[in-house]
């Protein structure tokens, strides 16, 4: 029979960790020693009500044992380091011009990528996404996966750039198509994408918005 351990490890690698439930994520911190009625008991207290626990309150559960208690402090600790370090350094996109500087390291790639930014409600940076990458056609840019993943990471508003390794950036009737089927596909959804950037050489870029159409 199975421990307690092995089929949380088993269900994050099939299910991934954002399906993953808080009780069986603590059976992976704590190892081969976990005990189910322990890992419930202080799944049922919560992320918060778990953060307010010192390694002396872990120590009391039975199972858990110093190197588990370890653990969960310090994913704890890297989880709020994480927080207060995307807090620190999280971008403000105001204008084209800020967008095109955010992803301005897209000038110098031999292949044509496509990236998406999410933003919350205050044009603030919460992630970055590779799309696909090779050559753009309206027809692989998929925006279910671009707004799959706005979802997720809950934004209010995305951009979207792709880079011409030609170093022209006029967009293409591709580039075009691709950001009308991202405009109506944002509208259904409620989550708009402000921008839409081509990327060329020495700096230039073009702004789909500014061009109006978006």
């Amino acid at each position: 029979m199975k421990n307690h351990f092995t089929v949380a490890k088993e269900e994050m690698a099939f299910y991934g960790e954002d399906c993953t439930s808080l009780q069986n994520m603590l059976a992976i911190l704590i190892g081969p020693k976990a005990d189910a009625s322990v890992t419930g008991q202080l799944a049922s207290l919560g992320v918060n009500g778990l953060g307010l626990l010192s390694k002396g309150d872990l120590l009391e559960y039975p199972s858990i044992g110093e190197l588990g208690a370890s653990r969960i402090l310090a994913a704890f600790g890297l989880a709020n380091y994480i927080r207060k370090y995307q807090k620190e350094e999280r971008f403000t996109i105001r204008s084209p011009e800020d967008a095109a500087k955010y992803f301005s390291d897209m000038e110098y790639l031999n292949q044509e990528f496509f990236d998406i930014i999410y933003l919350n409600s205050k044009n603030q940076v919460i992630s970055r996404k590779n799309i696909f990458k090779g050559t753009l056609n309206a027809s692989i840019v998929h925006p279910r996966d671009v707004l799959r993943e706005a979802v997720r990471v809950n934004a209010a508003s995305f951009i979207a750039a792709h880079n011409h390794p030609s170093n022209d950036p006029s967009p293409s009737r591709e580039d075009i198509d691709t950001t009308k089927r991202l405009v109506e596909a944002g509208k259904l959804v409620g989550i708009d994408i402000l921008d839409h950037l081509v990327i060329g050489g020495s700096g230039r870029f073009v702004s789909l918005k500014e061009k109006g159409y978006i």
